[in-house]
């Protein structure tokens, strides 16, 4: 069986709910073993998020809800009380086998248990340990508390995203999934992994990191931001065009609406073709992209207009021969049924305590040497926690019969 990239890794993962959890769970999905500390009774917030819950094989609600389950794949669960003196001694104790401690608490709340980087350091001087924050460790917010959708307002995502000014219903929009937690954690990895090679490849150290979602935020707006630190201009929403080639946008059709992006004169002349307009390749308005991009809201009028006259199958089909990018506006329902996202299997099953093909999101990374082939469902509240106790640091069963009834697992 084929090895995977990060097997010899150990990861101690403090985090919950999503930014740092979809970090820990990209690590995990590589093979790093990722012991996920949870709170005893309550565990992660997300846990209790709310519906939509797990059924059972017979069909009857869980505990277990679709929140927390798609960041925890392939991990374990601890449930342990940091908050206890013998619940810190014990993370110490696992802190000098791990490799990377991840924690997403407020900044310096865990130096009063010395769980802080300072600490663990001391016991493990080879110790990656990532602090995930809303605004970072220090500045005039670094205390401030904050979630994907305040951090979506505040980097500027929302100012760019919606329905643009002058149209019916417009105004700045939430992206619909917690994006900004999302392209923390990808940073989170990214960073984790870099260190790792800085102290294996490179003969370096332990370190600290400091991603804050805020910072993240300001980043992933990539060329939104550039074009107002070039331009001085403050760009502004635009609906679903585009910002480079088009005429790129959501078209409605007589029975739904297609997305597509026509990104250079080539690709404009072939559509102009492909929709039995050929007229309107040589219309001194969209006669060069320069021009169309000018003229954007004209050339979506008048292609609005086109795209109105037939159905979705029959433009996606024209389209798709004329060799334009395009595509129908799925729900989730479609995706999960769409022939590409099938035959890539997006979808994937592993067994859970509760419910033996537990459907999970498959991870997007393909390796042809190190394939990820094998899932572990997320863990339930404490799953793990006599097994890696007994593991890891050879507690026996009294001692942990104890350790129980102190309320400390």
């Amino acid at each position: 069986m084929a090895r995977l990239p990060l097997e010899q890794i150990r990861v101690l993962d403090l985090t919950r709910v999503l930014a740092g959890p979809f970090g820990s769970q990209v690590l995990a999905d590589m093979g790093a073993d990722v012991i996920k500390i949870e709170r005893p009774v309550v565990g992660d917030d997300a846990r209790i998020f709310g519906e939509p819950y797990l059924r059972d094989a017979e069909g009857r609600p869980t505990r277990e809800n679709a929140f927390y389950m798609s960041v925890n794949r392939n991990k374990r669960s601890v449930a342990l009380n940091i908050a206890s003196a013998r619940g810190q001694e014990l993370i110490r104790e696992l802190v000098k086998s791990c490799d990377v401690v991840m924690e997403n608490y407020k900044v310096g709340d865990l130096k009063r248990y010395g769980l802080d980087y300072e600490s663990l350091k001391a016991v493990n001087p080879r110790i990656i340990y990532c602090s995930v924050t809303g605004y970072g460790q220090d500045g005039p917010l670094a205390t401030k508390p904050g979630y994907d959708a305040v951090f979506q307002g505040e980097c500027g995502l929302m100012s760019v995203t919606g329905v643009p000014e002058g149209k019916p219903g417009a105004g700045p929009m939430k992206v619909g999934p917690s994006i900004i937690d999302l392209f923390t954690g990808l940073n989170v990895a990214n960073a984790i992994l870099a260190a790792l090679y800085h102290r294996d490849a490179n003969g370096g150290e332990g370190q600290y990191i400091d991603v804050a979602l805020l910072d993240c935020g300001v980043a992933a707006l990539s060329h939104y931001a550039q074009i107002y630190l070039t331009s001085g201009e403050v760009p502004v929403r635009r609906g679903t065009q585009g910002n480079g080639g088009m005429p790129t946008s959501m078209f409605p059709c007589n029975d739904g609406a297609i997305m597509i992006t026509s990104g250079n004169d080539k690709q404009y002349i072939a559509l102009c073709d492909a929709v039995g307009h050929p007229e309107l390749k040589d219309d001194p308005r969209f006669y060069t992209n320069v021009e169309r991009v000018k003229n954007r809201d004209e050339i979506t009028e008048v292609f609005d207009a086109i795209f109105q006259t037939n159905s979705v199958d029959y433009w996606l089909e024209k389209l798709g021969a004329a060799g334009i990018p395009s595509g129908p506006i799925n729900d989730l329902e479609q995706v999960f049924a769409y022939p590409q996202a099938v035959h890539r299997g997006l979808r994937v099953r592993a067994p859970h305590p509760l419910k033996p093909d537990l459907d999970l999101i498959r991870s997007p990374l393909n390796f042809s040497e190190t394939p990820i082939t094998d899932y572990r469902a997320p863990p339930m509240l404490g799953e793990h926690t006599r097994d890696v106790l007994a593991q890891e640091l050879g507690l026996d069963a009294a001692a942990l019969n104890g350790l129980a009834e102190d309320g400390i697992i």
